[in-house]
């Protein structure tokens, strides 16, 4: 009927095919491939008694075929005529196999291939994040062709396939019931089933016999409005299914058209004699009828004439739902602009063989199929219809919802949209809020092997799993995820680390010996305290300069080692604060320096003491050196020494600040590299050389008799200086950061107390609480006594 009214519509429009007149010819494949085949061959040949190979009637055979429905009996067909290159539009076959131009060349069709509906299936499926999703598919093309391009896609977007069954076309009980337990058994939320409506029904019939239930449902167009499942047995299983289907068109004045139908207007339609009947359950009258026929018809109910197809409130004839009607539609007017393109081809421009073109009353089928290539328009409803290369037109598909009604059966709800095309690739659009799920939710089930990851963590899939089957694994130490469901973990940067979500990257903490902190505080502290003392103890030598016991044991020495003593504890300020590469080059010299003239000054002591009481022993080569050049000479050469080696360690490989990534997890340690770690223990190793000559040197002059011998308290003094920075090795190289910079400054602060302590600290007490004792004659007697 919808054919008819495009033809009508047509012939009444002066502005397609003036003054000509489109006719047509119905045959019924009755959905059989031969019975398919038996008609096309009438068409061809142009008689009833089908002929291969032969047209019977050269001026009357049809030009174009519009059909068939099904795609089992449209590919016999599309084989048959492809090899003449007669035109062919279907409006229903969708299966993709007829996209193929080598094999179908003559192949139409109005409705969208199976691939776009397979890659918007698997869109829609992706759409709400399910990746646990079974798969039923039937065994013919249709079922087969589009379920293998869903799973295709939904396996390249990452999801997994939770089972994947076929349903024969006649399915056995144990079958159905083998498949209907897979279902049951199975954690998927997400069945899509791709096959036809009367296949798919007895399984239907067994899941909801088995009250399967919480399970969202995808359809395709061939079972989403499905009648047989509109009931309220069916209710719990299905309710919130969702499915493609086809759009709808509408069709202006086709409603009227319908309903002005009544078969004595239209004597010659066959079909629609047998509908009225069936349709108002009557028989219609006919005056040629003879009295047997008449007595029949007398027996039942005599059809009035007042009947009408709009009082009669059939689904059937809900033409706001027009969608395989649409296309026949669409596909008579491809036809009708084809031919119109036809009669206006301009001799010398043509398509054909040296710009020629060919009549309205003599063209070839193959001739027609080249314009219907080429159709391209725009319909009533400003939709734009043609046929790309494979000869499919733009998918265009609705989203239906499966909503239950007070009347006892299914509403199919428009929820979102899908277009597609080879050109333009694909849009999905969804109207979330107006779907209603399985047991009424309003919130989106879930369909997921295994749950998400947080945001922190990374999946590891389990052997012989699928890659949705994973379990969730902390990222390493120095990574982040900062999405859930990450396949990996990102490293941060070098100067960042994780947080303690590890769900992003932050400043690592700097790390170094600062003034601001308590123990930066007590360290900065305790040697300006030093410092004062020792700088104190030389004003007291300096007002007690004349003194003996100031005087005793070479007083200009005692200056310069206070003096050194004072310098080695504000040196280790330097430590103290971020370090910078000057800070870093003058540390380490500067204390070098600084203790060395510090320890010259201890072992020019002790060599004078041992020279001084050796010198005036019979036959003594030692008066020569006694004398002040001697000290001089001596801390100069030693301290001397230790310059060269500061100065060439500054020239070849000076130290330099460096920031340690990698020592402290998840600190910047800013310190310094020493550059040349053999030019540092070279230092030290001469520091504690003459250190050790000292103490030596000092223990073996203790018991030396001189009044004035202070061998016993150097003695003590440098046991103290070997004892600290002996342990101040191991100590030194088992920290890290700031507590390596503490432990050089505590070894500095303390060996230089002990210095101070042990040599000056009983000539203070002497100076100030026993005046007494500084006295040339006490100290005299008292060595006379010892004597």
């Amino acid at each position: 009927m919808a054919m008819l009214f495009g033809i009508e519509e047509i012939q009444a429009n002066p502005r397609i095919l003036p003054n000509i007149t489109l006719g047509f010819g119905v045959f019924d494949s009755c959905a059989t491939v031969a019975g398919a085949l038996e008609s096309t061959m009438s068409l061809l040949s142009g008689q009833k008694t089908t002929i291969p190979n032969y047209a019977c009637d050269l001026h009357s055979f049809a030009k174009v075929i519009i059909g068939d429905a099904f795609s089992m009996t449209s590919i016999p067909m599309a084989k048959l005529l492809g090899v003449y290159k007669y035109p062919q539009i279907s409006y229903s076959a969708s299966v993709m196999a007829l996209s193929d131009k080598n094999q179908f060349p003559s192949f139409l069709r109005t409705v969208p291939s199976d691939l776009f509906q397979s890659v918007g299936l698997a869109h829609l499926v992706l759409y709400f994040g399910w990746t646990w999703v079974g798969i039923l598919a039937e065994t013919s093309d249709y079922g087969q062709q589009g379920s293998q391009i869903l799973k295709e896609e939904l396996s390249k977007a990452g999801a997994c396939i939770a089972f994947f069954e076929t349903i024969a076309t006649v399915n056995t009980d144990n079958k159905i019931q083998y498949i209907s337990e897979i279902i049951q058994k199975s954690s998927t939320n997400v069945i899509v089933i791709y096959a036809a409506d009367i296949t798919i029904f007895p399984l239907m019939q067994e899941i909801a016999r088995n009250n399967v239930t919480g399970k969202v449902w995808i359809a395709c167009d061939s079972w989403i409005d499905f009648p047989l499942l509109s009931h309220t047995n069916y209710f719990k299983t299905f309710q919130g299914t969702l499915g493609f289907m086809m759009r709808r068109g509408e069709m202006p004045g086709f409603k009227e058209f319908i309903h002005r139908l009544y078969p004595t207007n239209d004597p010659e339609n066959i079909f629609l004699k047998v509908f009225w009947e069936m349709v108002f359950d009557c028989k219609l009258h006919y005056p040629e009828m003879n009295e047997t026929i008449q007595e029949k018809v007398k027996q039942g109910q005599i059809c009035t004439g007042d009947e009408k197809l709009e009082l009669t409130g059939l689904h059937f004839f809900d033409l706001e739902q027009l969608r395989f009607t649409y296309n026949v539609y669409n596909a008579v007017y491809a036809v009708a602009y084809a031919l119109q393109n036809l009669t206006s081809c301009k001799s010398g421009v043509g398509p054909f063989t040296n710009g020629t073109c060919t009549t309205i009353n003599n063209f070839k089928p193959w001739q027609l199929l080249h314009y219907l290539n080429n159709v391209h328009f725009w319909n009533k409803n400003g939709e734009e219809v043609f046929f790309d290369k494979n000869g499919n037109t733009p998918a265009l598909y609705d989203i239906l919802n499966w909503q239950p009604t007070t009347s006892g059966s299914f509403r199919y709800v428009e929820v979102g949209h899908f277009k597609s095309s080879y050109e333009n690739g694909h849009e999905l659009m969804i109207d979330v809020n107006s779907i209603l799920w399985n047991k009424g939710y309003k919130e989106i089930p879930q369909s997921q092997c295994s749950q998400n990851c947080p945001a922190g963590y990374r999946k590891a899939t389990q052997p012989s799993q699928p890659i949705c089957c994973f379990i969730c694994i902390t990222c390493s130490q120095g990574e982040i995820s900062n999405q859930s469901d990450s396949a990996f973990c990102l490293k941060c940067p070098s100067d960042q680390w994780p947080n303690v979500k590890q769900d992003k990257c932050i400043m690592k903490q700097l790390e170094y010996l600062s003034y601001e902190e308590p123990f930066g505080k007590t360290l900065t502290i305790v040697p300006i305290f030093m410092a004062v003392a020792a700088t104190t103890v030389f004003v007291i030598f300096l007002k007690s300069h004349n003194t003996p016991v100031v005087k005793a044991n070479n007083r200009e020495l005692s200056y310069i080692l206070l003096i050194s003593l004072v310098l080695c504890f504000l040196c280790s300020l330097i430590f103290i604060g971020r370090p910078t590469n000057l800070a870093c080059m003058l540390r380490q010299v500067t204390f070098g320096i600084i203790f060395i003239l510090s320890v010259s000054c201890i072992l020019t002591k002790t060599v004078v003491i041992v020279i001084a009481f050796n010198a005036f022993k019979p036959n003594s080569n030692l008066k020569k050196y006694v004398g002040p050049r001697l000290p001089k000479t001596l801390v100069l050469l030693c301290t001397l020494i230790q310059i060269i080696i500061c100065v060439t360690w500054l020239i070849i490989c000076p130290p330099f600040q460096h920031e340690n990534i990698t020592s402290v997890t998840g600190k910047v340690i800013i310190e310094c590299n020493e550059g040349s770690v053999i030019a540092f223990w070279c230092m030290l190793s001469y520091m504690g050389l003459l250190a050790t000559v000292s103490l030596v040197v000092a223990f073996l002059s203790r018991n030396l008799p001189d009044s004035f011998n202070e061998a016993k308290y150097i003695t003590f003094s440098m046991l103290v200086f070997v004892s600290v920075w002996t342990s101040f090795i191991p100590a030194y190289l088992s920290t890290r950061g700031k507590y390596m910079v503490a432990v050089e400054v505590f070894a500095i602060v303390s060996s230089g107390a002990g210095l101070l302590g042990c040599i000056f600290a009983p000539k203070c007490h002497i100076i100030l609480l026993k005046p007494e004792m500084n006295t040339k004659e006490f100290l005299m007697g008292k060595g006379t006594f010892k004597k």
